[in-house]
Parts: structure tokens; C-alpha cells; sequence
């Protein structure tokens, strides 16, 4: 397998995003600078052996403060007044270091610090000899071609248009005599390694690259790019809670569960209508806004609440739950109980819970099991609910604390 280095070209002084906050590359992305993300994107990618940054001659101390250290990482060194003469600088560290010869070099600008795993991979494979791979995407909008006042000349046809993107990615000694030779020619005046290589006669591959790899150019770019990390940074907010209830067997000719009458030998015995289904089901919804449990806020002790339907009460956790910015993605409750049968009910009660609640049917389940003829309610002397349900929130700070 080849060796693969990265140069990273961080030398230019970024003065279009302004002067006052000093050079881009060292601008932070939440906690880290756009330098050192740019870097992380090539220092955990197994195929890259080796990173070699060009810095600036005014940035050696702004370096040290904002790139952390990495075994992959090379001492920095100097670039020149241009970016080829960067470039170029950054390809003659890397010919022959430490006594070790790539194979390989991608040059990359520390302005791009959303390279993708994929992108990088793809240059890699895209590389062969006399070939350059060069990453870049279709151009989607309508190109003009205007004079100096700004008027129109013609449209320009845009099948065959590429912006072209880093990382380029050349056999090492190949893009090394490439920009010898256009050095001679013009020192300066190149603003790309594919056009190095274009110049000296080799051929160049387009990579599909992706929108995500832009360069921060502006402070319009500088804000896309904190927005960027900003939701990088966010963790889906989804918070499952837990419900179980018991009640006995008595007198009666039918039971409740999960809103839905049974036909029985007997009926569940409780302060309300003692539909365990929905109150397993309730307990767990507040249990997803820490909002206690069924019976801080129907106490069994109110009389308001004597033989009461149940569907208030879960209901009610409904609205709770949706008032903190909850949606319902999940409920799952498991009836526990030798008799009376579930199977042939348990559609009935899904739309029940689905009318109460409403949540679509997908997102509800109703399970049953027996107990085994162990216990009281294997001795048909009570029926118990298990309840789960998952409740989505929304994005959080990934660092943020649990409420």
C-alpha cells in the first residue's frame, strides 16, 4: 500500500474576512481553530501517513496555541508570498523527510476544514502515475460573462464546468518536478496544484467532491462554517421513560385496558377506572419530563377522581409532554395476566391508546404475556402493565447537561 502526506497550506493572510481577528486558518470553529479541524479530518484517516502544515513567518506562535499535537503531525514549515510558492514549499519538505519517501502527496487548503472521509479516500484511489486526481463539483447556477462596466457578454455553457475544490492528490515525485518547472516559468501566478500539473503535461481527474467542502473566504463563509460546527455539535434530545402498575381482581364483568372494555369473570379494582394499560403508559410519559408520576397529580386520596376514566389521566401526561416540546416517536405496553385473552383485543386497544393520544398507530404497541401460573396474578387474583415510551425533543448542545 502506498505512503500517503498531506500538505496543508495555511500561509495566506485571509484579509477578505478582515484583518482585525487575524488569519482565518486560526479563527475558532466552536473549540477548536479552523486549522486544527481541518487537520483532524486527515489525522484520523488510516490511509494518511504523514501531515506537513505551511505556515506563515508571522504565525509560528498562533500556531502552537491552536494546533494540538499528533503523531502524524510534522514539524510546520515556511511558506512563501504566494500560494504556489506554498505549495511548493510544503511538496520540497516532504521529498525524502526523516528518510522516508511517500509515494503519495494531497495538498489541501486549511481553509477547507470539511473535507469528508470519502472525498480524502477517493483522491487517494484516484491517483496513478502522470494522473493528479482533483476534487471538485458541477457548477449548478448560470454562468455569465461580462466586461469591465458589469455588462453582459454572453452566457457561458456550463455541461462541462467544474469548480474545483482540495484536496489534489499527485504521485509525490511527480507534482515535486511539476512545480520546478512551472517555478521557472511563473513563481506566482498559479492558483491551483492542478494547474502545476496541467502545465508540466500531466493529466488531471476530476473526484466528485461535495458542497460541504467549501472554503472560508468571507464572513459569510466564516458564519455557514460556525453553523456547521454548531449543529456537528448537536445530539438528538430523545428521552424514554419507564411505567408500571398493578391492580387486583374483583367483582365485576369486564375490565379496561388501555381504554378499551373486555368482556370478563371479573373487573380490575381501583380509586378510578384501574385501566393499568394507560396508567403504566402515563407514569412513563411523565417520567420522559421528570414530572413525577400518576399520582402527584391524580392523588387516589381526591375523590374528584373516584371511578374516573383513565384517558384524562394520560391525556393529560400528553399535554405535559408536548408543552416541554415532546413528540410522541414511540409506546410500547405489555399487559401481564393469565385472563382474559389480549390477542383478539389487542388492535382495539392500539387505536384506543392511538385516539387518546393522538399518535399514529405505527407508533404504538400492545404486547401480553402470562405469568406462568406463578404469583397473584398467576392465581388470576390481579393483572399488572410494563410501559415504555420514547419521546423525541429535538437537537441539544452535546456537552449540555440532562434536565
Amino acid at each position: 500500500m502506498s505512503d500517503n502526506v498531506v500538505v496543508i497550506v495555511a500561509a495566506g493572510r485571509g484579509e477578505r474576512l478582515g484583518k482585525e481577528a487575524g488569519p482565518k486558518q486560526y479563527r475558532m470553529l466552536g473549540n477548536k481553530s479552523v486549522l486544527q479541524t481541518t487537520i483532524d479530518c486527515f489525522s484520523c484517516h488510516p490511509d494518511i501517513q504523514a501531515i506537513q502544515v505551511v505556515i506563515h513567518r508571522d504565525d509560528f506562535e498562533l500556531y502552537d496555541t491552536s494546533v494540538v499535537p499528533h503523531e502524524k503531525l510534522l514539524n510546520p514549515i515556511l511558506g512563501g508570498s504566494s500560494r504556489q510558492e506554498s505549495c511548493k514549499a510544503g511538496v520540497d519538505a516532504v521529498i525524502g523527510i526523516n528518510n522516508h519517501t511517500y509515494t503519495n502527496v494531497l495538498i489541501h487548503d486549511a481553509a477547507r476544514p470539511f473535507v469528508s472521509r470519502e472525498t480524502i479516500s477517493n483522491i487517494i484511489a484516484g491517483i496513478a502515475p502522470n494522473v493528479g486526481a482533483l476534487s471538485a463539483i458541477r457548477i449548478a447556477d448560470t454562468v455569465k460573462h461580462a466586461n469591465e462596466e458589469g455588462v453582459v457578454l454572453n452566457t457561458v455553457p456550463r455541461d462541462d464546468l467544474y469548480l474545483a475544490q482540495t484536496p489534489q492528490g499527485f504521485v509525490l515525485n511527480e507534482i515535486y518536478s511539476a512545480h520546478e518547472k512551472a517555478a521557472e516559468h511563473d513563481p506566482h501566478g498559479f492558483t491551483d496544484d492542478a494547474a502545476v500539473a496541467e502545465y508540466a503535461g500531466m493529466s488531471v481527474k476530476l473526484v466528485e467532491g461535495n458542497s460541504d467542502n467549501f472554503k472560508i473566504t468571507t464572513k459569510d463563509d466564516l458564519q455557514k462554517a460556525e453553523e456547521k460546527v454548531s449543529m456537528t455539535d448537536m445530539i438528538p434530545d430523545v428521552r424514554t421513560g419507564s411505567g408500571y402498575d398493578v391492580h387486583t381482581l374483583g367483582p365485576g364483568d369486564k375490565v379496561i385496558l388501555c381504554g378499551h372494555s373486555i368482556p370478563h369473570t371479573q373487573s380490575l379494582q381501583g380509586h378510578s377506572d384501574a385501566d393499568v394499560g394507560l396508567h403504566a403508559l402515563t407514569d412513563a410519559l411523565l417520567g420522559t419530563i421528570g414530572a413525577g408520576d400518576i399520582g402527584s397529580h391524580f392523588p387516589p386520596s381526591d375523590p374528584k377522581w373516584k371511578g374516573a376514566d383513565s384517558d384524562q389521566f394520560i391525556a393529560h401526561a400528553v399535554q405535559l409532554v408536548r408543552e416541554a416540546g415532546g413528540f410522541i416517536t414511540n409506546m410500547d405496553v405489555t399487559i401481564i395476566c393469565e385472563a382474559p385473552k389480549i390477542g383478539p383485543h389487542r388492535d382495539a386497544m392500539r387505536k384506543s391508546v392511538c385516539d387518546i393520544c393522538d399518535v399514529d398507530m405505527a407508533r404504538v404497541s400492545v404486547k401480553a404475556t402470562t405469568n406462568e401460573k406463578i404469583g397473584f396474578i398467576g392465581r388470576e387474583e390481579g393483572i399488572a402493565a410494563l410501559a415504555t415510551v420514547s419521546v423525541s425533543f429535538g437537537m441539544v448542545k452535546g456537552s449540555s447537561r440532562n434536565v
